[in-house]
């Protein structure tokens, strides 16, 4: 019988483990700070549990812990990780080494069932949900951690649900991560870390927006409603405009922020008609929008429009008080860009 993963529980859940175990409850918080707060891989690692109490755990449990299984390096510095999760699949996870900053951008699923057209990992179909386990592995285990015990790159200070998958179609198993992440049992950090993006689905989004304090990043890609429901068949279950009226109910203006993810097509999406469209889509709503350019995808006859494209289009935005940038691409040459997660070797 396969053994049981501790992390991706929370505090109470472990010391459930622990008393079913005929432990005491404090065990489970003792296994608790070993697995969040000190990144414990193994029951060998945690010196304050006797040889009893991890002998015990052993027979039914492991604690989940799985470094990645293969990585790549980009020219920028961007690292493609590899990791296993269930069923002999592989899911891609992106760290990017940013100064100060570095962000880890996360699976959730093993392909996705969004199906957008421009996406690589839409085109491998929907293989399987991630388990908490198997998300928070991904954080916990990276930067991996060298032979002298340290990690071998800047610990990470941010992490957004933009690698495989829809998140808010796993929404159960990312919740729990996200408690994971922000509980003070956890790993304690401010929910301003943390960036979830959709395709709008609700009412998952709802549930997002009343029950964390998460950032929010909306795939909008075009405001034209036909030419979204074209690339997003998502756009049939869930109307941009509907989307947007549920994101107008909440504040956006202080330390919560909402982005609006525009990829740009030449040709497209990339003409001033657009730029428009998208400021009378977003009226007085407070939020930023990141302009990002299209990587290509085998097989797919979009192109990316040219940077003086992209730069109007930034600056009308601007021009309407709308703050818009231009997203730096990071980890192109390594299939690790905006949409290029696929994992073609091994999913």
């Amino acid at each position: 019988m396969d053994k049981i993963p501790l992390i991706g529980l929370t505090e109470r859940e472990l010391e459930d483990v622990a008393v079913n175990l005929g432990m005491p409850r404090f065990v489970g918080r003792q296994i608790c700070q070993w697995l969040y707060h000190k990144g414990a891989r193994s029951f060998d690692e945690m010196v304050n549990l006797s040889k009893k109490n991890k002998a015990l755990l052993n027979e039914r449990y492991c604690t989940g812990r799985t470094a990645p299984s293969a990585s790549q390096k980009s020219v920028d510095g961007t690292v493609k990780y590899l990791f296993p999760v269930a069923g002999g699949r592989y899911v891609e996870s992106v760290y990017i080494p940013d100064k100060e900053r570095a962000t880890l951008c996360v699976s959730s699923q093993s392909g996705c069932k969004m199906n957008c057209y421009f996406c690589a990992t839409g085109k491998m179909g929907f293989k399987s949900q991630l388990t908490s386990a198997e998300i928070i592995n991904q954080i916990l285990s990276v930067p991996p951690v060298g032979p002298d015990g340290e990690p071998e790159m800047n610990p990470l200070t941010n992490v957004v649900f933009m690698g495989m998958g829809e998140p808010l179609d796993n929404f159960g198993a990312v919740k729990r991560v996200i408690d994971i992440l922000t509980s003070s049992w956890g790993l304690a950090w401010s929910p301003k870390r943390i960036t979830v993006s959709t395709v709008g689905k609700m009412p998952e989004l709802k549930d997002l927006l009343e029950n964390t304090q998460v950032h929010v990043a909306l795939s909008v890609h075009t405001a034209d409603s036909r030419e979204r429901a074209a690339m997003m068949p998502a756009q049939k279950a869930f109307p941009l405009q509907n989307v947007m009226q549920l994101l107008a109910g909440y504040d956006f203006s202080h330390q919560r922020r909402l982005s609006l993810e525009y990829i740009m097509w030449k040709g497209v999406n990339d003409d001033i008609a657009h730029a428009n469209q998208l400021i009378r889509l977003i009226g007085n709503l407070d939020c930023r929008v990141n302009l990002i350019r299209y990587h290509v995808i085998e097989g797919i006859d979009l192109r990316p429009c040219t940077e003086e494209r992209m730069e109007m289009f930034r600056n009308v935005l601007n021009q309407h008080g709308i703050t818009a940038t231009i997203r730096t691409s990071r980890g192109e040459d390594i299939m690790a860009a905006c949409g290029m997660l696929a994992n073609k070797t091994k999913h």
